[in-house]
C-alpha cells in the first residue's frame, strides 16, 4: 500500500475516532486505536499526527484542541455538527441552475472536477443531480481564449502548492523586459482577473510580493525542496489587496488625470471603470502611474473622451495620432521576413498533470457519505457500478480500490463505517452498511477548493445561474455564503455592472427561449448617443471579461451581436417571432480579415495573442473582424505602433480619422521651432 492511501486510510480513521467517541481525547487515546498510529514509534506518531492535523485543517476538518487544565495534556475534538455540511436552502431551481453551470463550462473550465464534487454534496439526499442540461445552459456558449491544457495543468500543480504550502521554482517571461528569469515563490493564492489567471506569492529572490502571470511560466513547475511544508501564509494576507490595476494605474501614482465624458458616454464609464476613478459633472477623474496606456484608452474611445489634464497626457494623444496619420499615409509598410520556429522563443514544458483535481481526501468524504446516503435507513444499498464511477469522476477499472480503501475507515476497536464490493458479473456494487455507519451519513463541509470552484463558476457565468434559477444571484451567493460558514467564498462584491448584466440576461434568456423579440437601447462605441434596436435573441456568449448576445436585428435586418456593458436596457416585447431556419447566430459568420503589422515596442505583448515574430523584432498578425469600427477602436488604441498593412481601405480609413479625432479633441499639431533671428 502506498503512502498517500496509507495517510487517506489514517486520517479518514483519524476524523471517524474523534466524531465517534464525542469526547476530548489524548494523543495517546489516538495511537492506541486509529487505523495507521498504533505500530508507530512516538518520535514517528509525533511528526505523523503533527502532518495530518495540519493537512486536515486546511482541508477544512474543523480539528480542535485545548490543554487540560489538570494534566497539561493536549485534548483533541472534531464536533460531527461543525464536520458536515449544514442544510443548505436552495431551492430546486437555483440547485438546477448550479448544476447545469457545469455543462455550461465544461472542457473550458479548470476547476470543473471541484466543482463536480461540490454540487455532489450541495445535492447528497435530492434526486436528480443528473438534470438535463436546462434551454439557458444550452443556449450559452462559454470561450476561453486564454484556456489550454498546459494552463489547467499550472494551475493544478499551483494549487498543490499552495495547499501544501511548498515553495515553487519556475522560469517566468516578462514582456517588458523580453527576458526569462528564474523565480522561486512561496505561492499564497491565485487570482482570476478579467479573464486572465495569476498567482500572487512572496518572491524569494526579491524579498517582495509579487504576482506573476500564470500564462507567462515557460517551464515545468517544480516544488524547490523535499520538505512537506516551506512556509505559512502570512495571517495578513488579502488576496483582493492584489487585483490587477487598471493598465494605467500599475505602479506608483503619480498624479490624477481629466478626461471628459459628456453624456451617454459618461454612464458608460461610471458603469464600468468604477474602481478606476469617479465621474463627476461629465468628467473622468483617474489617478493614474503612466500616461501611455491612458492614452491609449483615450484613443480606443475614439472621440468620446477628450484629455483635459495633465497637459502631458494631451501631447500623448496629440503625438499618437501624428505618428497613426504617417504611418497610414502612403505606401503600406513592407514588413520583414518571419522568424523560423527555431529562432522563437520557446513555448513552456508541456507538464503532465491534468486539470485542477479535487483532493482525494475529498472525493472519499463525498463517495462515503453518498453509499450511506443509498442505503438511508435500511442495512444495505445497490448501486450502478458505472454510473457510481461516473458520478465521482473515477476510472471504472480503479472503482473497487477506491471502495477497497473505504472499507478500511475505521472507528477504532474493529469498528468499521461501511462495506462495499463490485460484482464485476452483474456490474453493480453492493453497500453494507456497518454498525456506525450512519456517522458518516450526511454530506461534509465542501474543502475550500471546492468552496473556490463554486465561486469562480459564478465569477464566470453568475447571471445564467440566476436565470436558470428564476431569482437573484445575490440571494443566491448569501445562501451559499450561510452555508459554508467558516470558509469565505470571497466572492466578489455585487457591482451595479454585475446587476445590470443579471437583469439583462434574464430578459435576453426569456427573450430566446419564448420566441419574443426585445428591444435593445445599445451605445455603439464610436456613438455619442445610444441607438434603439429590435431584434431576436438566438445565444448569448461569455468570453471573459465581456458577455455577448448573438441576434437577428430587425432595425437593419442582419445578423448583430451586442455586449452587455453597452446595453443600456432591455425590454421583453409582447410580439413573438419564428427561428430563422438555418440561421447561424454566430458574430463573426463571413468575417473580414486585416493584416496588421506591430511594432517592436508592442509586438512581445502581440506575440501572446497569436501574432508571428518578425527577424527586426516587429510581429505580423492577421485578425477577423465584423465592423470596421472595431478594427478601427483597436488600431487607434495602440498609438500607432500598429499599421495595417491590408486592407488599403482601412489604411485610408484609419489615415482620415486620425487627422479628424485630433481637430474634434481640440489637439491642434505643435508647431515646429524656428531659428531666431541674428
Amino acid at each position: 500500500m502506498s503512502h498517500d492511501t496509507d495517510k487517506l486510510i489514517r486520517q479518514l480513521s483519524l476524523v471517524a475516532f474523534l466524531m465517534a467517541e464525542r469526547r476530548p481525547l489524548t494523543a495517546r487515546d489516538v495511537k492506541g486505536n486509529v487505523e495507521g498510529y498504533s505500530e508507530m514509534s512516538d518520535e514517528a506518531f509525533a511528526r505523523r499526527f503533527y502532518s495530518d492535523r495540519a493537512e486536515l485543517t486546511a482541508l477544512g476538518v474543523p480539528l480542535n484542541s485545548q490543554r487540560d487544565e489538570f494534566t497539561g495534556e493536549e485534548l483533541y475534538t472534531l464536533r460531527s455538527e461543525h464536520y458536515f455540511l449544514d442544510q443548505l436552502e436552495l431551492d430546486e431551481d437555483e440547485l438546477a441552475a448550479l448544476q447545469t453551470a457545469l455543462y455550461t463550462l465544461e472542457g473550458k473550465f479548470a476547476y470543473a472536477e471541484p466543482l463536480r464534487l461540490a454540487l455532489q454534496n450541495l445535492a447528497l439526499g435530492r434526486p436528480g443531480f443528473r438534470h438535463a442540461p436546462t434551454a439557458t445552459a444550452e443556449r450559452v456558449r462559454v470561450t476561453a481564449p486564454d484556456y489550454s491544457p498546459e494552463l489547467a495543468a499550472r494551475l493544478s500543480k499551483l494549487e498543490t502548492a499552495i495547499s501544501k504550502q511548498r515553495t515553487i521554482q519556475f522560469r517566468y517571461w516578462s514582456p517588458g523586459r523580453d527576458r526569462e528569469t528564474e523565480r522561486r515563490l512561496n505561492p499564497y493564492a491565485l487570482r482570476l482577473d478579467e479573464g486572465v489567471w495569476y498567482v500572487i506569492g512572496h518572491d524569494l529572490d526579491r524579498d517582495a510580493t509579487r504576482t506573476f502571470r500564470v500564462a507567462r511560466i515557460r517551464s515545468d513547475i517544480r516544488f524547490a525542496t523535499r520538505r512537506e511544508r516551506d512556509y505559512r501564509l502570512p495571517p495578513d494576507f488579502d488576496v483582493e489587496a492584489h487585483r490587477v490595476a487598471r493598465p494605467w494605474q500599475i505602479g506608483p501614482n503619480v498624479g490624477t488625470a481629466r478626461i471628459d465624458v459628456q453624456g451617454d458616454t459618461a454612464w458608460w464609464v461610471h458603469r464600468t471603470l468604477a474602481d478606476a476613478g469617479t465621474v463627476v459633472d461629465g468628467v473622468f477623474e483617474t489617478p493614474y502611474a503612466t500616461l501611455g496606456p491612458l492614452a491609449s484608452w483615450i484613443l480606443r474611445q475614439n472621440g468620446r473622451a477628450v484629455p483635459l489634464e495633465p497637459t502631458e497626457l494631451r501631447d500623448e494623444v496629440r503625438d499618437a495620432l501624428v505618428l497613426l496619420r504617417e504611418r497610414h499615409t502612403g505606401p503600406a509598410p513592407e514588413p520583414a521576413r518571419e522568424r523560423r520556429v527555431s529562432e522563437t522563443r520557446p513555448s513552456a514544458e508541456r507538464q503532465p498533470a491534468g486539470p485542477v483535481a479535487p483532493e482525494r481526501f475529498g472525493v472519499l468524504q463525498a463517495l462515503l457519505a453518498h453509499l450511506l446516503a443509498a442505503c438511508g435507513d435500511e442495512k444495505t444499498a445497490d448501486l450502478d457500478a458505472d454510473e457510481l464511477a461516473e458520478r465521482f469522476s473515477l476510472p471504472r477499472e480503479e472503482l473497487q480500490a477506491t471502495l477497497s480503501l473505504l472499507n478500511l475507515v475505521n472507528f477504532g476497536g474493529g469498528c468499521y463505517t461501511v462495506y462495499a464490493e463490485v460484482n464485476e458479473e452483474t456490474n453493480r456494487v453492493r453497500v453494507d452498511k456497518e454498525l456506525y455507519g450512519d456517522v458518516f451519513r450526511k454530506a461534509p463541509k465542501l474543502t475550500p477548493l471546492e468552496a473556490r470552484a463554486i465561486r469562480l463558476a459564478i465569477e464566470y457565468i453568475g447571471p445564467t445561474i440566476a436565470a436558470d434559477a428564476h431569482t437573484p444571484l445575490e440571494r443566491v451567493r448569501r445562501k451559499l455564503e450561510e452555508t459554508f460558514g467558516q470558509f469565505e467564498l470571497a466572492l466578489a462584491p455585487s457591482t451595479k455592472a454585475g446587476n445590470d448584466e443579471e437583469a439583462l440576461v434574464r430578459t435576453l434568456s426569456d427573450g430566446a427561449d419564448k420566441r419574443r423579440l426585445v428591444e435593445l437601447e445599445y451605445q455603439k462605441e464610436g456613438d455619442e448617443e445610444p441607438s434603439t434596436r429590435l431584434v431576436e435573441p438566438y445565444t448569448i456568449e461569455r468570453e471573459l471579461p465581456f458577455w455577448r448576445v448573438h441576434t437577428w436585428d430587425r432595425t437593419v435586418d442582419g445578423p448583430r451581436t451586442y455586449r452587455l456593458d453597452r446595453m443600456r436596457s432591455a425590454r421583453l416585447t409582447t410580439e413573438r417571432f419564428e427561428a430563422r431556419e438555418g440561421f447561424d447566430p454566430n458574430y463573426l459568420a463571413d468575417p473580414h480579415v486585416a493584416r496588421l503589422w506591430h511594432g517592436p515596442p508592442i509586438a512581445r505583448w502581440k506575440l501572446e495573442r497569436g501574432a508571428r515574430a518578425l527577424t527586426d523584432r516587429s510581429a505580423l498578425a492577421d485578425v477577423t473582424f465584423k465592423t470596421e469600427e472595431w478594427l478601427l477602436s483597436e488600431v487607434l488604441a495602440d498609438r500607432g505602433e500598429t499599421v495595417v498593412v491590408e486592407p488599403t481601405s482601412m489604411r485610408r480609413a484609419v489615415a482620415a480619422r486620425a487627422q479628424a479625432l485630433g481637430t474634434e479633441l481640440g489637439l491642434s499639431p505643435r508647431r515646429k521651432r524656428t531659428a531666431g533671428r541674428a
